[in-house]
């Protein structure tokens, strides 16, 4: 199982305290460490719409590029991509939700509209030679309209799979996703895609279903999963979105169940103690509660 860390870009986004650029380095550089091979490393948005994540090109200047690490960078327009690739970003990830509502407060536009950006972007970020993911936002829920329908999903998926994506993702953006309900989307989402096109997962812990959901996305064939150091992260723009999967939990999941992700896990809660004090809070993460267990590995 591969791991994409997002703790760089969704884990800040929503925290009070402003993490410095040098701070926000250091944590990609403690990813890497650790063995993650994907960052999420920032967004590349308007400031006054994510202020804590303002240094996008200061962080992507600062970080020490490594042979085999991806650095992305989450763009909702044009202007982004162009911020993105001249930042060198080797991907891009683009956020459509799910529905309207939330897709209006989230983007300022409705879904359709977002998935006509997306392929705009899709299209551009290509001829770049950039790895491109869109991320289905409020794929299994949304905090506004309440349940989004399997038919509202099929219909968005639909539009996405014409954009000819690298990837493409479903996000529990507020966890609230059971694994029956990761399964049923998961199998949506493979048989609409087309062949070539790699799948993906990004949980919330919200309601602490997450790690039921990361097995039951195993179980379905998904091989990459969306975490965050300590469990940090939530969305501004969704009541009550609380922390992603932390990637040391995650790790120790499925190194328990024999299958392998890179990683050192160690490390990762080294890491997820460090960003506690940089924050200035108790993150969600089990593991940097309880530590691993003997025989883990």
């Amino acid at each position: 199982m591969k791991i994409l860390e997002v703790s760089p870009r969704d884990g800040l986004q929503n925290e009070k305290e402003m993490l410095s650029t040098a701070a926000k380095v250091e944590l990609v550089k403690r990813a890497v460490n650790a063995g993650v091979t994907r960052i999420e490393v920032t967004s590349f948005v308007h400031p006054k719409a994510v202020p804590q994540l303002s240094d996008a090109e200061d962080v992507m200047a600062a970080i020490p590029r490594v042979d085999g690490v991806s650095l992305a960078g989450l763009v909702m327009n044009e202007r982004g991509l162009d911020r993105a690739v001249a930042s060198g970003v080797d991907e891009i990830n683009v956020v459509v939700v799910a529905s309207d509502t939330f897709c209006q407060k989230n983007q300022n536009m409705t879904t359709r509209q977002a998935c006509d950006i997306a392929s705009k972007i899709i299209v551009r970020a290509r001829e770049h030679g950039v790895f491109t993911t869109v991320t289905i936002g409020a794929s299994f829920g949304c905090p506004f309209e309440g349940e989004v329908s399997v038919g509202r999903l099929d219909e968005v998926l639909k539009r996405i799979v014409q954009t000819e994506p690298n990837e493409i993702a479903l996000a529990d953006t507020i966890g609230v996703a059971v694994p029956s309900d990761v399964i049923e989307r998961l199998g949506l989402l493979r048989d609409a895609v087309s062949p070539g096109i790699d799948t993906r997962l990004h949980l919330h812990d919200t309601r602490n279903t997450a790690v039921a959901n990361a097995v039951a996305a195993y179980e379905a064939g998904v091989r990459t999963l969306d975490a965050s150091i300590g469990g940090a992260g939530g969305c501004p723009f969704a009541p009550n979105a609380t922390g992603n999967v932390a990637t040391e939990d995650l790790d120790y999941l499925f190194n328990r169940m024999g299958v392998e992700t890179g990683l050192d896990i160690y490390s990762l809660i080294d890491a997820a103690g460090w960003l506690e004090a940089q924050l200035g809070k108790t993150l969600p993460s089990a593991l940097a509660r309880a530590g691993t267990f003997p025989g883990a590995r």
